[in-house]
């Protein structure tokens, strides 16, 4: 339906200047950007009014570069010192010039978001992290998704829900001054035309047939964290019909996530934390790789990728009462039990070799007298443990069962940096598509390679919705 309204249709014979798909931050950026250019703009969202947003709505930060002080992040964060950290993260598969533009425009992200009602977590408040490189939402994702419809609708953007768009041919308008665009809805198919579009509609981390093409089986026994509505078929369009592919196609940003937790759409909520207080073990019981090796934010991800690539995508984080303690809060409780033995028959495994498994861990520990075990002194423990290496010894003992979770995927299309949809042939001319613009995860990859940098994703849809909207709406009013 249209924003404000029952049921609104829209025809092909209705005035569209700039015609956005997918309502995520990029989509919504971009409107926005596009309406108060003075262009007419339609935003097109696949999920209904109620799960509106994509995975933005699960969001909590994005990265901002800063030369002073500001109520949401202290110190000082340079655009150097972010492209350097975006290099080092992504290494070649990061292009240049729009690394530098990420991070130069990140500068004025804030103040353009304050001033369609975002508002930011102040650090005075002493309620999360302290951190100078990312901002906090205040009320989180959902809060800012809510936020940018409103001043979507204030700038008289057009808004349907459950529209999808699956195909879109590009090269549509090269001789032309519009471009036909054909959605699905529940009331049948509708046309539009426009002077340009943004295609704004994220990955595919919802198409598990897509996914199994890299990962086979286990690709079955992934959860998405995000919305069910990320299929990816207008990307498959898009790369069928000529558009620049960057990223490795299959590639996904992996984390442990409870098992217990809805398939889809489970958001932030899901993720398992606590690995380096306990000890992980496979359905067989067994441990499998270092709990200690990571303690940074990046042990939610190499968890997910060594939970994906084990048989059977399954693992068991064991802990004993003290380490459930430093648990943050969890979206459903710990299994326990009063001894190892029970706790294995609980969760399904073989209860003498998960006892055999604790007994050689607790042994090993002890084996130099101290709380890190290095294969060095306790060559007996395989694998070694690093850090962090407490017994499990007070019951009552806990279990939490893991799978991967995908945040998101790390394929898509490239953009130039006006975010215009570049083509696979380089020595085409143009080597852009005319009308067609993109931001979001759909051209993330282009910057963030298969790496992943905390808010980074966030930022690049924001930033690059605002630059597709503007440029579309001058391109689209140049040719009325």
């Amino acid at each position: 339906m249209t924003e404000g309204a029952a049921g609104g249709t829209t025809t092909s014979s209705e005035p569209i200047d700039v015609l956005v798909i997918g309502g995520g931050i990029a989509g919504l950026c971009a409107a926005i950007e596009a309406a108060q250019a003075g262009a007419a703009v339609r935003l097109l969202e696949a999920a209904p009014y109620a799960w509106r947003g994509g995975n933005s709505r699960h969001s909590r930060n994005l990265r901002l570069a800063h030369e002073d002080e500001t109520p949401w992040q202290p110190g000082r964060y340079s655009a150097a010192e972010f492209a350097a950290e975006l290099r080092a993260a992504a290494g070649a598969a990061s292009d240049a010039a729009l690394t530098e533009l990420l991070c130069s425009e990140s500068a004025a992200l804030a103040s353009w978001l304050g001033s369609h009602g975002v508002a930011f977590q102040p650090t005075a408040g002493g309620l999360l992290p302290w951190s100078r490189k990312t901002a906090f939402f205040l009320g989180g994702g959902k809060a800012m998704v809510n936020s940018l419809y409103a001043a979507a609708a204030a700038n008289g953007v057009a808004i349907d829900y459950e529209c999808t768009v699956p195909s879109l041919r590009p090269d549509d308008g090269a001789a032309r001054t519009r471009i036909d665009v054909a959605a699905r809805s529940p009331a049948g198919e509708r046309r539009f035309t426009a002077g340009a579009v943004v295609v704004a509609s994220g990955g595919y981390p919802a198409n598990r047939d897509w996914l199994r093409e890299r990962w086979g089986e286990a690709a079955d026994r992934f959860a998405n964290r995000g919305s069910p509505y990320l299929r990816g078929e207008l990307l498959r369009s898009l790369l069928a019909a000529g558009a620049l592919p960057v990223g490795v196609p299959g590639d996904c940003h992996l984390v442990a996530v409870d098992a217990r937790a809805p398939q889809d759409d489970a958001g932030i909520v899901s993720r398992v934390d606590g690995m380096p207080w306990g000890i992980v073990v496979d359905g067989d019981g067994r441990r499998f790789h270092d709990e200690g090796e990571n303690l940074g934010p990046i042990r939610y991800s190499h968890w997910g990728q060594r939970i994906a690539r084990h048989p059977g995508q399954r693992a068991w984080l064991l802990l004993d009462a003290d380490a459930v303690n430093n648990l943050p809060p969890l979206l459903y409780p710990p299994l326990t039990a009063p001894t190892i033995g029970a706790l294995a028959a609980r969760i399904g495994i073989d209860a003498d070799a998960m006892q055999a498994t604790v007994d050689g861990y607790n042994a090993a520990r002890r084996c130099d007298g101290s709380d890190d075990i290095k294969a060095a002194s306790c060559p007996g423990l395989l694998p070694p443990r690093s850090r962090h290496a407490a017994p499990l010894g007070r019951p009552p003992f806990a279990a939490i069962p893991m799978q991967p979770g995908v945040s998101f995927t790390c394929f898509g299309v490239g953009v130039d940096q006006s975010a215009r949809l570049l083509r696979a042939d380089g020595g085409a001319l143009p080597p852009a598509f005319p009308r067609v613009f993109a931001a979001g995860m759909i051209m993330a990859p282009a910057i963030l390679g298969s790496a992943y940098l905390s808010g980074a994703a966030l930022t690049i849809s924001a930033v690059f919705g605002r630059i597709a909207g503007r440029n579309a709406a001058a391109l689209a009013r140049e040719t009325h």
